[in-house]
């Protein structure tokens, strides 16, 4: 048995229910924007990975994240979860850009193809969605996961539910 050295990690989150509340309060670009300021709390989950950065325009969404050890899977690389939970976020919270207060979504699929390894060596990841058509009842959005060198990570297409 080899031995291995115990590493930890700790993080906090806000209550997620308090920021949900100003979900139908708020057109969605308007909510990012709150959330990327500061005046309301993101979501548990970007503390949970760590997403280092984030900015939102209409249509438009841009998620950084820094690969980190404790974001590997058994074979020493980035999870496949950790990716796609990227890429659901960029394009699922471009849709929520175009969205007007009162107006809800939820991701219906998310196809994604990962395309290179990623590792702590790879440097800032960061991944753009935008919407490439919005209906009344559903969106069709993209993102796209590039490296440093601006080389082509992964890629996503999800289509979101849209919803009074």
């Amino acid at each position: 048995m080899t031995e291995t050295q115990e590493r930890s990690r700790t993080f906090t989150w806000a209550d997620p229910v308090a920021g949900a509340a100003h979900v139908g309060r708020r057109s969605g670009l308007d909510l990012m924007r709150a959330m990327i300021a500061g005046e309301l709390a993101a979501p548990p989950i970007t503390n949970l990975i760590d997403i280092a950065r984030m900015e939102a325009d209409e249509g438009r969404v841009v998620v950084e994240l820094l690969p980190q050890e404790f974001h590997y899977n058994p074979l020493g690389t980035v999870h496949g979860g950790v990716l796609s939970t990227l890429l659901d976020t960029a394009a699922g919270c471009a849709v929520h850009t175009t969205l007007p207060a009162g107006v809800g979504y939820t991701s219906l699929d998310l196809n994604v193809k990962f395309l290179r390894p990623v590792t702590v060596a790879s440097g800032t990841l960061r991944c753009e969605g935008t919407v490439l058509q919005r209906g009344r009842r559903t969106a069709l959005a993209e993102a796209r996961l590039t490296d440093p060198a601006n080389r082509l990570v992964a890629h996503a297409t999800s289509t979101c539910l849209l919803f009074p």
